[in-house]
């Protein structure tokens, strides 16, 4: 019997199952139940909640990103759907403001390998206070009648392509995982057709560029195993009554099996763990654990042409840094890309794509300038990591920004930088602002006009490091011009009394000791 065939029969002889473990849970739950304030009736209860979990089907989560911070003020966020295809719908998060309407556009390209491209939720989340946000929204290969046609890993280049001409020029393309070897060949492919809607840069994190370079299980598993054995084994054809019956894919519950497979015995401790909080009453670790596993469960199938050309042609035959990458019969010659900025990130403890696997994009793409060129590596984080979580907040979303804002449209900088993180600024003289001496004019002079900056040099500083400034304030404090530690950290006392005036800090800068921490922490940076 086929895999999905199963599948589904087991699905389907479950739902009484689970029926009945959701019924006795509630029985156990319900206040009115003496037994429900016991330890007995909350392990029936928790035991019967991880039963319906474990056995249930995912459906799609939402992004559920109904509002931002836009410079210091909250406003609302809708999503919209502005290009479509059958394979795939382009959301843009427009932001209800007159505010930031000089943002930066960028396209965010997500994942099409097993999960939604809602597992993106943080890192538009972070973007979407700094930039005008589009994300590609990947349609399950299931729910695509037959009669739609095929997609492969040319319709995924042209998608790109399309995606970027509808947005214009001075559009900035962030691919994340696997689009990374897509997006840099649709680049490739714009710059040889001479398109005026190039990308004004392209950050590309934790992809498989060139996977001969520390080749980690799942490459070895491709090189193994070999085409034929996934044409075999892992294609199957969509049963009735989906609407794309018929269709060839490589479903999402394999793709899941593969996943948790990897790391078996932490999800088998996360579910004793969920079980262990359940009959604690811990709330919030079993909120953490449910929020965690509605998004990593829920997975979506992809075309078979899809997954095959993308195993064979990024894993097998390692067509891109080979040079023998062709589309609709052109070959990809990431040689040609001139024009558009590149930025590569990685995870020193990526266990998915090996740590030199994306910075190989550098060597392919030989021929855009040095001044345009930036890797990042960041210590201690695995794949996931890359794109979500405390440090995508703070070290690396804002170096992506840095290095967006650096590469705009006729604003890219002609000093060369090298292959290596932004340095942060430091209180050097040389760093400050210079500013001449004014005019005699009778009217008086700014002591802030000293020590403002129009944009941080280099990447902001973490000004919330500071005790007594929270997210808001840091906010407020950019927007007046302040992005360092150096800054406060050399305010005369004329100054901190302007600035105090200038933003009604009510005398907190002297009496939360902004000087000496920002003076601490400056040095900590330098």
């Amino acid at each position: 019997m086929p895999y999905y065939h199963l599948y589904e029969l087991n699905h389907a002889a479950m739902s009484p199952v689970r029926a009945i473990a959701d019924m006795t849970r509630l029985y156990f739950q319900n206040p009115l139940n003496p037994m429900a304030h016991t330890e007995y009736g909350r392990s029936v209860a928790a035991g019967c909640e991880v039963l319906e979990r474990v056995t249930r089907r995912y459906s799609k989560p939402a992004f559920g990103l109904k509002e931002t911070t836009v410079s210091g003020v909250k406003v609302p966020v809708t999503e919209d759907i502005v290009w479509s295809s059958p394979f795939c719908n382009m959301i843009h998060f427009d932001r209800d403001t007159d505010r930031g309407k000089d943002d930066p556009k960028i396209l965010v390209v997500a994942p099409m390998s097993g999960h939604y491209a809602t597992l993106l939720r943080g890192t538009v989340e972070e973007l979407l206070p700094r930039a005008d946000v589009y994300v590609t929204d990947w349609i399950d290969a299931r729910m695509v009648p037959l009669s739609d046609g095929k997609f492969d890993l040319d319709d995924y280049i042209d998608y790109i392509i399309s995606m970027l001409q509808f947005l214009g020029p001075d559009t900035h393309v962030l691919g994340v995982c696997q689009p990374s070897v897509p997006v840099l060949a649709a680049v490739a492919v714009m710059e040889s057709r001479d398109d005026p809607d190039v990308p004004a840069s392209m950050t590309l994190m934790g992809g498989p560029i060139d996977t001969r370079v520390a080749p980690t299980a799942v490459n070895d598993l491709a090189m193994d195993k070999g085409i034929e054995w996934f044409k075999r084994n892992v294609v199957v054809k969509v049963p009735f009554p989906h609407a794309g019956c018929m269709r060839d894919v490589y479903p999402g519950f394999l793709q899941l099996t593969g996943f948790m497979s990897m790391n078996l015995d932490r999800h088998m401790t996360a579910h004793k763990d969920f079980f262990q909080d359940l009959v604690k009453n811990d709330g919030d670790g079993a909120e953490k654990h449910r929020d965690f596993y509605d998004e990593y469960l829920a997975v979506m199938d992809l075309t078979a042409e899809f997954y095959l050309q993308t195993v064979e042609a990024v894993f097998i035959e390692h067509s891109l840094p080979m040079g023998t990458l062709m589309h609709d019969g052109t070959l990809v010659d990431c040689s040609k890309i001139r024009r558009t900025a590149l930025l590569t990130v990685e995870g020193e403890k990526d266990d998915i794509t090996g740590r030199g696997q994306t910075k190989a994009a550098h060597a392919l793409c030989n021929n855009i300038p040095d001044a345009m060129k930036v890797h990042y590596e960041q210590p201690n984080v695995g794949h996931y990591g890359v794109f979500n979580g405390s440090r995508w907040r703070s070290e690396i979303c804002p170096r992506v920004m840095d290095f967006i804002q650096s590469n705009r449209a006729g604003k890219k900088s002609s000093t060369a930088k090298p292959e290596t993180p932004p340095v942060k600024a430091t209180p050097e003289p040389a760093a400050k602002a210079v500013v001449k001496p004014a005019a005699k004019t009778g009217k008086k002079v700014d002591p802030l006009a000293k020590i403002l900056l129009s944009s941080p040099r280099g990447v902001s500083d973490d000004l919330k490091a500071i005790n007594g400034v929270g997210p808001k304030l840091e906010a407020t404090l950019n927007e007046a011009g302040i992005f360092h530690f150096w800054q406060i950290a050399s305010l005369t006392a004329e100054q901190i009394q302007e600035l105090d005036d200038k933003l009604n800090l009510r005398g907190r800068l002297l009496r939360n000791g902004w000087i000496e921490q920002a003076q601490k922490l400056s040095e900590a940076v330098s």
